[in-house]
């Protein structure tokens, strides 16, 4: 199931790339000490396709150098959507994109002929199936297959694990002992 890719990689596809950036920041820091390399993330998603859009979700949580970061991700082609991370009485927090990322791949699904999803958060195994059954789109998952639903690689047509190639997708930390 999961060794499609050639198969179905047009040059003429149009594809849009959505990012669950706390997502894989969390996947890369707590499996690997290691932080996302975003850049060529994007490469991969795209290969020889034209891009329609590229959108990486953010949660502000007002941490040093966050706006470089957001910067950066602009700088590399990726349109970035930011949200105040949430706290609530009690000191519980709260930051997530699932509906708004949902919310963009369902209007802009009729543009494009694939998605790529850039999470592995189970939360969406129905945003997949809806945008593979009812809107047409062919739907990639790329994430760390050791923190991935695996409800959701199955409703994929394709799952790239970057978690087989760590050294081409990850950043290791500047920190010693990292």
């Amino acid at each position: 199931m999961n060794d499609k890719t050639s198969e179905n990689i047009y040059s003429e596809q149009r594809i849009g790339v959505f990012v669950d950036v706390q997502n894989m920041y969390y996947s890369a820091r707590n499996i690997y000490k290691a932080k996302v390399n975003f850049q060529t993330i994007l490469k991969e998603a795209v290969k020889n396709r034209q891009l329609i859009r590229a959108i990486a979700y953010v949660i502000k949580a007002d941490v040093k150098d966050e706006s470089n970061f957001f910067e950066a991700l602009k700088s590399l082609g990726y349109e970035v959507k930011a949200k105040d991370l949430q706290v609530f009485y009690g000191g519980a927090k709260k930051g997530d994109w699932d509906i708004g990322i949902a919310m963009d791949m369902i209007e802009l699904a009729p543009k494009l002929d694939a998605v790529v999803l850039i999470s592995g958060d189970g939360d969406f195994v129905p945003l997949v199936k809806h945008i593979k059954h009812a809107m047409g789109c062919y739907v990639e998952i790329m994430a760390f297959g050791k923190s991935s639903s695996q409800k959701l690689v199955e409703q994929a047509d394709n799952f790239l694990d970057l978690g087989l190639n760590p050294q081409r997708f990850l950043i290791k930390s500047g920190k010693r002992g990292s």
